[in-house]
């Protein structure tokens, strides 16, 4: 399984790491945090994705120069200090609850998210929708769903990513048009499959079918199949449903047909994957 490359090193070198060598797809939470913080001074509009790439880098220098610094691009001691209070905490130093923002909390969020609890956006400010995605893994991870991140979410959090632990098909063949991971400064769940209206979309593994309707949260019309072990698969943004709740699917059977239902801005398969809750990248998986 993947390991989370998380950070609880003290500020001044976590955030050195500016410039350094991508670690893997998850990036890192001090970098989204950084990212998070040079947004609120509004040097960096690049996304929230923990990579420590030249954007980053570029929003660094250009904030030291700003404050008339050593425009290096790394974060050290005094660039630490121009940053302000926001930036005074690292995800690890204190006990966080709802109320509470900086940079610790943005870290938060962007670790919740890549285990499969994506709040809203990743801004640093700690609101409903990161209690409640924080409530879920607490839940998820077998820990007291208290809403505050302590020490046990903390090591939680430090654990390998969860994946998908059974083989899938593609349900349909077409590029990728989004992948699952950071977006601006949220976090797509799934990955989107690019085809026209009224193309056929299959079921990526055996199971049954628990949901078959139109979702009103965004999804639009969407069918989810359930494969036991707790891996949930969905199809969303539909143009049409082809199934019903209850019935039994083969792998490839069809749930669907592509449209743009819901919050779509052209046809295209949302297609996700879930484990006990938690969003996985369905790609490592699927054959």
């Amino acid at each position: 399984m993947t390991r989370f490359h998380h950070n609880l090193l003290p500020f001044a070198l976590v955030v050195a790491l500016v410039g350094a060598p991508r670690a893997h797809a998850a990036g890192r939470p001090a970098v989204a945090a950084l990212q998070v913080t040079l947004r609120h001074h509004h040097v960096y509009r690049g996304p929230v994705d923990g990579i420590a790439g030249a954007m980053t880098t570029a929003a660094v220098i250009r904030f030291q120069r700003l404050h008339r610094l050593t425009p290096d691009g790394v974060v050290g001691p005094k660039t630490r200090r121009a940053l302000g209070r926001f930036a005074r905490h690292v995800l690890g130093s204190r006990a966080l609850a709802p109320g509470m923002s900086g940079w610790d909390v943005a870290e938060l969020q962007f670790a919740l998210a890549w285990h499969g609890f994506p709040n809203a956006t990743i801004d640093g400010g700690f609101g409903g929708h990161t209690e409640r995605a924080l409530i879920k893994f607490q839940r998820w991870a077998h820990l007291a769903p208290d809403g505050v991140a302590g020490r046990g979410t903390f090591r939680a959090l430090r654990a390998a990513l969860p994946r998908c632990p059974i083989a899938l098909a593609w349900p349909l063949q077409a590029p990728i048009a989004s992948p699952f991971g950071p977006r601006g400064n949220g976090f797509h769940p799934g990955i989107d499959l690019a085809a026209p209206t009224g193309t056929r979309v299959g079921a990526a593994a055996a199971g049954r079918v628990v949901f078959a309707a139109y979702d009103p949260s965004g999804y639009g019309s969407l069918v989810e199949v359930a494969h036991g072990g707790g891996v949930l698969s969905m199809y969303a943004h539909l143009s049409t449903i082809s199934v019903r709740v209850g019935q039994s699917v083969a792998t490839g059977t069809r749930v669907g047909r592509v449209g743009s239902t819901g919050e779509a801005t052209g046809p295209h398969l949302h297609f996700e994957v879930r484990v006990r809750g938690a969003a996985v990248d369905p790609v490592p998986s699927l054959s």
